[in-house]
């Protein structure tokens, strides 16, 4: 079974955005640590951003939730 941090190497090396969106939140999911899970959170988001999916809007939640992001009033 192909690892992780395989998969995310050859989404990288593809230019795969949508699927590095799918493997950044996977990582976070598996996260014991806030910080760690943050990182890749973030990364996740930049590449949701970049590709105008709507998952940004719940990734950048998720990182608000963490004082990663801040809220807008």
């Amino acid at each position: 079974m192909i690892t992780l941090d395989a998969q995310l190497l050859v989404a990288h090396d593809m230019n795969d955005i949508a699927v590095l969106v799918d493997l950044y939140t996977k990582a976070a999911d598996q996260s014991d640590d806030v910080d760690a899970a943050c990182f890749y959170l973030t990364h996740a988001y930049v590449f949701a951003l970049e590709l105008g999916s709507h998952k940004a809007v719940i990734l950048r939640e998720r990182l608000v939730t963490h004082g990663r992001e801040p809220t807008v009033d």
